[in-house]
């Protein structure tokens, strides 16, 4: 049988109180360029236990980070999360995927967001963070955002080192709302000059460390010159494992800290879903996206957990609100506290230790291999290194062998040559030593 949820009855009465003679009718303002003719070209439906059948094979074709030697990074880690974490995140108290709105039966989810955010402020440096956001792109964005509304100004620096993907989403968010990015040239070295290209109408300068090439930055004396300009410093993390051994970017003077947390708590899972990390200073709170979580007492004077703040769409006036688009990822959310919950300060530290251990021993190996340079002077567990060959093409070759050998910088900035032959390689706690001996010897192979 085929699930066909109305009837033809149903069409005509729905059309009827539109006032659409047919459904083309109904869609008549799509251009017929935009439309598809006829159906499209798949499979009759099948039965439950054939439809199972057809979707394993096509998962079979994936190949799982964890399935041999992985060195991909570019802004999505792999990372072991302690079972503890998918099995606490199914308890009943906690587990939702979006929003409490009612405090008197939330109080669970309310009380691990609080709690989240708790993590991130400290992470960070900052004294306030909110709920989570989608994701650290879009993070990047609202941040930007923010600062032209705290400043009343209508320009942005982004960095030449920031993600490719960052600066795009920030570039598709902007375009229509009167902001001028200034985007500074791709950047490998780490010693791009940002203060320089400030102007009495920049709003914020967005700047990432460890960057989209693995440097690490001290944004101190960036920092204070943009607030000499009257402007605001956004600094974007895209792997919070580099908290437990880094300057919190609260200490280097940011105003707003975006970025991404899948590092903690969330695995790779073939792209996604990811959670989104913003704090800024408690004076920015009421232009800060998102939503915050505060702490109470009921009316019996126990403690509780409310939605304190919360400036989306939904809740005010459209153009009055913060964000239009912004959520929280609440079972992500979850998922990264609990992971940090159950390291500790002290075990986050050391796991960060590790990182940048197991990336040391590969650099060092990496750079023995004829055609390797490695770029990076300073780097957390990512870095970039220049072969003799197109990276793109070596990476497909070693792709065949079962060899995961990193991120070519093409992939991601494809319209710049001078960058076909970099490629991003990240090592983490996962990583071993056999595992980079034999990315040592793949890459021997296709550069030689």
């Amino acid at each position: 049988m085929r699930y066909l949820p109305l009837t033809g009855d149903d069409r005509r009465d729905m059309l009827a109180v539109i006032g659409a003679a047919s459904v083309d009718e109904l869609f008549r303002d799509i251009p017929a360029s935009a439309r598809i003719d006829g159906l499209l070209d798949l499979p009759n439906h099948q039965g439950e236990l054939e439809v199972e059948r057809a979707m394993t094979a096509m998962a079979a074709r994936n190949r799982p980070a964890g399935a041999g030697p992985s060195f991909l990074g570019g802004g999505a880690y792999r990372h072991h999360i302690p079972a503890a974490v998918d099995h606490l995140i199914q308890r009943s108290e906690f587990l939702t995927s979006y929003t409490p709105y009612q405090p008197e039966i939330s109080q669970g989810t309310l009380q691990f967001l609080f709690e989240f955010q708790t993590q991130v402020a400290m992470l960070t440096g900052m004294e306030v963070a909110n709920a989570s956001m989608y994701e650290g792109a879009t993070a990047t964005a609202e941040a930007v955002l923010m600062a032209q509304r705290l400043t009343r100004r209508h320009g942005a620096v982004l960095s030449g080192s920031l993600h490719p993907h960052y600066r795009e989403t920030v570039r598709t968010q902007t375009q229509f709302l009167g902001l001028h990015l200034d985007l500074a040239p791709t950047d490998i070295s780490g010693g791009e000059d940002l203060a320089s290209r400030i102007t009495a109408d920049t709003a914020c300068v967005v700047v990432q460390t460890p960057d989209f090439f693995g440097n690490l930055h001290d944004t101190t004396d960036l920092a204070k010159e943009c607030h000499e300009a009257g402007a605001l410093l956004v600094v974007v993390v895209t792997e919070p494992v580099s908290f437990g051994a880094l300057k919190a970017p609260g200490d280097m003077g940011a105003d707003i800290v975006a970025g991404e947390g899948q590092s903690l708590g969330v695995g790779l899972n073939f792209g996604g879903p990811y959670v989104g990390l913003f704090a800024t200073r408690s004076n920015f709170v009421r232009q800060m996206p998102g939503r915050l979580c505060g702490e109470t007492v009921d009316a019996d004077g126990r403690r509780a957990w409310v939605l304190t703040l919360s400036t989306r769409e939904q809740h005010i006036r459209r153009q009055k609100a913060t964000s239009n688009i912004c959520t929280n990822s609440g079972l992500c959310a979850l998922s990264f506290g609990i992971h940090v919950a159950l390291l500790g300060e002290a075990g986050l530290r050391r796991l960060a230790a590790l990182n940048h251990a197991a990336a040391v021993r590969l650099a060092d190996r990496l750079d023995a291999v004829p055609g390797v340079r490695v770029v990076n002077r300073t780097f957390f567990n990512e870095f970039t290194v220049e072969l003799a060959a197109p990276a793109a093409a070596a990476v497909d070759t070693l792709a065949a062998d079962g060899i995961l050998a990193g991120v070519p910088v093409s992939r991601l900035v494809p319209d710049d040559p001078a960058l076909a032959n970099l490629l991003l390689v990240a090592a983490t706690e996962t990583n071993t030593d056999a595992e980079m001996d034999a990315l040592a010897t793949g890459l021997t192979r296709v550069t030689a």
